[in-house]
């Protein structure tokens, strides 16, 4: 019975001109289709007005693809139908706006500048954020949070964690992303007695140090999907970090991070230029 139905299946496969094997394969689109679908929702959560070109950018996934996700479940970002008055006072307000403070700003100590930002991880069909913080002098991740979803919470979770094991900043640097600038973020920083600086639009070099070290910790962590669950898969990566920081020896430091922080410490060393 058993090799009969193996026989036909290999005729069917002749007859229609593909491989055997194609017939047993199940698409794994409708499974991405479920995870970015559950990750649109999260982002319209917090910007229930977004349309699916903020909703990609949000996501730093392609806004083609959004589109199609959206449309395929029918998500509509909320408008209103009504038209939204304008107060004469607010015509000349001006629109927030947050300064780049470390453009030209000589970094010659710890905690005097951390910068934030954060990245995606796919594991399987499915994705997770991690954000981090990092001292600016000493290269060191002082802070970071893990969490399913893209939102304000993802980034104000890594800054209470930094907050936790260090003293405060006197700037804090990230882009211009919407769950920086949200007001629950704006006012942590404030809160916190730290000056808020931010990148210029577009301008993702000017956050190098988090985008050199999202770079690196890809390339030498491996394929993600290795692992048996996720649990295991957010293990290793708070492994990795303390790799990062007290294994590691960084090239312009010559040692690692923690190393350097010590030395700093007991010597008041400065970087070299």
């Amino acid at each position: 019975m058993i090799t009969s139905n193996s026989n036909n299946k290999t005729q069917m496969a002749k007859e229609l001109g593909i491989s055997r094997s194609s017939l047993y394969y199940r698409p794994k689109r409708p499974a991405i289709d479920l995870e970015v679908k559950s990750q649109i929702e999260s982002v319209l959560g917090d910007h229930p007005a977004y349309g699916h070109k903020r909703i990609a950018l949000s996501l730093k996934l392609n806004k083609k693809r959004i589109l199609r996700v959206m449309k395929k479940f029918s998500i509509k970002p909320y408008r209103r139908k009504s038209r939204k008055l304008v107060k004469k006072d607010d015509l000349n307000k001006p629109a927030t706006q947050f300064l780049n403070l470390i453009e030209n700003l000589v970094i010659d100590h710890p905690c005097q500048v951390w910068c934030t930002d954060f990245t995606y991880i796919k594991y399987q069909d499915k994705f997770i954020y991690l954000a981090t913080i990092i001292d600016r002098y000493t290269r060191e991740v002082i802070g970071c949070n893990i969490s399913r979803f893209h939102n304000r919470f993802l980034v104000m979770g890594g800054l209470l964690n930094a907050l936790e094991n260090q003293s405060k900043p006197e700037i804090l640097h990230s882009d211009q992303g919407s769950e920086y600038d949200s007001v629950d973020f704006v006012d942590l920083v404030s809160q916190s007695n730290i000056k808020f600086s931010m990148s210029h639009k577009g301008s993702p070099w000017e956050n190098g140090y988090q985008e050199s070290f999202y770079g690196k910790f890809k390339s030498e962590f491996g394929d993600f999907n290795r692992f048996e669950s996720m649990g295991e898969l957010i293990e290793e990566i708070y492994h990795q970090i303390y790799y990062y920081n007290h294994k590691r020896i960084h090239t312009s430091l010559k040692m690692t991070p923690i190393q350097f922080r010590s030395m700093y410490q007991l010597t008041n060393i400065k970087l070299p230029a």
